[in-house]
C-alpha cells in the first residue's frame, strides 16, 4: 500500500520549506510591544520562509531573530526590528511609530529610542495605500471622539486611533479581503480602545467619568442638586456600558459623541437598517431601567 501523498506542487514552483514554528510571544512582553509583534510574526508565518532563511535576508543570529520574535530578553533595538521588517517586506513607517510607542512602555528614555532610529539611515519609501489613507481621513475625528468617551484623555484617545490606523496598514490586505473593510476597522478600533478603558469589577468598561461632562448637568448652580445629578447620569452611564457591543456602540456615537445619526453606519461599517435597529433595542433596553430619563438629553 502506497503512502498518503501531499497535494502536488505546481509546476515550477519551489516548495515551501517550514522549519519549526517560533514559540509563543514571551510574557515578559508588553501589551505595547505585541502590538507590532504580533502583526511582524504573523507576516513571517505566512512568508514560509524559514528562520534560517530569515537570518540570512536580515543578517543577523537566529538566537537575537528567535529572541525578538518571542519577545523575550531587553526590548529590541530598532536595527533589528527594521531588518526582520525589510526582510519581510512589512510597511516601515508604521512598525516604526509602534516601535517606539512600545519602547516607551518599556521605559527607555527618548534619547535612547531617538539614538537607536538614528543609527539606521534609510529613505522612507513606504507607499500608504490609497483606500488606507482615505479611510484614515475620513475617520480620524468619530474615532478620536468615540475614544475619548471611554479614556476621557484626548491624548489617549489620539493615541489609541494612531495605534489603530497603524495596526490596520500594517494588516491592509486582511482588512481589504475582509466582508466589508469599514467593518473591520471599527472593530480594530472598538478592541484597542477597550484594550485601555478602566473597568467594572464585572469586566465591562467603566464610562461613570462622562457624567462630568454632560450639557445637562454643567448648568445647574446648585451644588447638591448637580452632584445628585451627575450620581443619576453616571448610573445611566454605567448601563449603557452594560449594553451588548453593537449596541453600545451606536448609542455612545449618537448620545455621548453627538454623532449624526445618518453617519452612524458608515462609521461602524454596519447597514442603515441594522444600525437603526441597534439604536432601537438599545432606547428600549434604556428606557425599562430609567424609564424617566431623557435619552437626547
Amino acid at each position: 500500500m502506497n503512502p498518503p501523498q501531499g497535494p502536488e506542487q505546481p509546476a515550477g514552483e519551489p516548495p515551501h520549506r517550514r522549519g519549526r514554528p517560533p514559540e509563543p510571544i514571551s510574557e515578559e512582553a508588553g501589551a505595547a510591544h505585541r502590538t507590532w509583534l504580533e502583526p511582524v510574526r504573523s507576516r513571517f508565518a505566512a512568508s514560509g520562509l524559514t528562520l534560517d532563511e530569515l537570518v540570512d535576508r536580515s543578517g543577523f543570529s537566529k538566537t537575537r531573530l528567535s529572541e525578538l520574535l518571542r519577545g523575550k530578553g531587553y526590548y529590541p533595538r530598532w536595527e533589528i526590528t527594521y531588518s526582520v521588517v525589510r526582510a519581510l517586506g512589512i510597511p516601515v513607517t508604521p512598525v516604526r511609530r509602534l516601535w517606539r510607542a512600545a519602547a516607551v512602555e518599556a521605559d527607555k528614555n527618548a534619547t535612547w529610542i531617538q539614538n537607536r532610529i538614528s543609527e539606521v539611515h534609510t529613505a522612507d519609501g513606504d507607499t500608504q495605500p490609497v483606500a488606507h489613507r482615505g479611510l484614515t481621513l475620513a475617520m480620524r475625528d468619530p474615532y478620536t471622539t468615540y475614544a475619548q468617551a471611554f479614556l476621557q484623555s484626548e491624548q489617549r484617545a489620539r493615541q489609541a486611533v494612531t495605534e489603530t490606523f497603524d495596526i490596520l496598514w500594517l494588516t491592509w490586505g486582511e482588512a481589504a479581503a475582509s466582508p466589508g473593510t469599514p467593518r473591520y476597522a471599527w472593530e480594530l478600533l472598538r478592541a484597542r480602545v477597550l484594550f485601555r478603558a478602566p473597568r467594572r469589577p464585572n469586566g465591562h468598561p467603566d464610562l461613570r467619568a462622562a457624567a462630568f461632562h454632560t450639557r445637562a448637568q454643567a448648568g445647574i448652580r446648585d451644588l447638591g442638586e448637580r452632584l445628585a445629578r451627575i450620581d443619576a447620569l453616571a448610573r445611566f452611564f454605567d448601563a449603557i456600558a452594560r449594553l451588548p457591543a453593537d449596541q453600545r456602540d451606536v448609542t455612545v456615537l449618537r448620545y455621548l459623541c453627538d454623532v449624526d445619526p445618518d453617519a452612524i453606519p458608515g462609521i461602524v461599517g454596519l447597514s442603515p437598517a441594522f444600525a437603526h435597529t441597534l439604536d432601537h433595542h438599545a432606547r428600549g433596553a434604556l428606557h425599562e431601567l430609567f424609564p424617566d430619563t431623557d435619552t437626547q438629553e
